[in-house]
This record gives C-alpha cells, structure tokens and sequence, in this order.
C-alpha cells in the first residue's frame, strides 16, 4: 500500500518535469507556451461561463420549485413496481443535470440507509456508470460551437438508461 502512496504522490511531479524536459529538449520555449496555453483555456472558461450558470440555476430551481419531488412522486409508483427503492429515483433524475448535486442526494443516502445499504450499493454503481448528458452537451457543443448535434442526445440517454438498469441490476445482486 505505500508504494501506491509513494507513487499517487511522485506521478505529478514526474509528469510535469517530464513535459518541461521535452519542450527544452525540443528547444520549444516552454513558458511562451505554457502562456499561449493558459490564454486560449481563459478564453474558454468565459465562452463556456454562461451554460454553466445556466445549468446550476436550473438544477436551483428544479430542486427549490418542488418539480424534482413532483417528477419523484409519479414515477415512485413504477419504480416500486420495479422493485427500485424511491431513494434512486431523484438521483438518476439529477445526475443528468448535475454531478455535484447529484453527489449530495447520495450523500444523503449514505447518511440515512448506509453505503453498505440497497440504496447506497445502486446510488453508488449508478453514480459511476451513468453521465450528466445534458451539462456534458451543453458545455462541449457550446464550447465547440457545434449546434446540430444529430443523434448525441438520444444515444447518451440510451447509455444512461442502460447506466441506470445495470446500476439496479448489479446493486440488487439480481446479475
């Protein structure tokens, strides 16, 4: 276990020393660089700022409006026909939205049921096994500029989707 310790803790270091001896190597001017570099991320920040306050206001007023609750309630009765704890049901919903927020219902979960928990086993795999589709198109169509974007929405739900299912599947011990 130290040598993973050691290792998480030199890779950094040995990584950036690594990129800096290349570029004096390729006699590259590695500080121009890192400042060409450094303006073209700002310039990205600013382009991508407004999507990403835009979805953090929405996640704001889905969870303040009570329309997450409404949305959990009517889909609360398939789910316990499903055999899918009610707990799931708001996470999945956020998760497409936001991890953050997302990450907070789970923790929520944990504090209640236990990671060790049903709910804590499917909050968990789903948590790894599904996307944010909608901050993810957003922020990288918009950053990209890219407006017809075909098929990514139905087949990033479809992964979703199947995300969620093998999440229930697999925390159930069903698989």
């Amino acid at each position: 276990m130290s040598i993973l310790l050691f290792l998480s803790q030199a890779i950094v270091p040995l990584v950036i020393f690594y990129i800096v001896g290349f570029g004096i190597l390729q006699k590259r001017p590695v500080l121009d660089d890192f400042l060409d570099g450094a303006k073209k991320g700002m310039k990205t920040v600013a382009s991508i700022m407004p999507t990403l306050v835009g979805l953090m206001t929405a996640v704001g007023v889905l969870r303040a409006s009570g329309l997450l609750d409404f949305l959990c309630g009517l889909l609360e009765k398939p789910a316990r026909w499903l055999h899918i704890p009610a707990s799931i049901i708001p996470v999945s919903l956020v998760r497409l939205v936001s991890n953050a927020a997302a990450t907070s219902l789970v923790l929520d979960i944990f504090q209640s049921a236990g990671p060790d928990s049903l709910e804590g086993m499917i909050a968990s795999i789903l948590m790894s096994s599904t996307e944010t589709v909608f901050y993810c198109l957003s922020v990288y169509f918009g950053a990209a500029r890219i407006f017809k974007t075909r098929y990514a929405l139905a087949g990033a739900m479809a992964a979703t989707a199947a995300g969620i299912v093998a999440s229930i599947l697999l925390g159930t011990g069903a698989v």
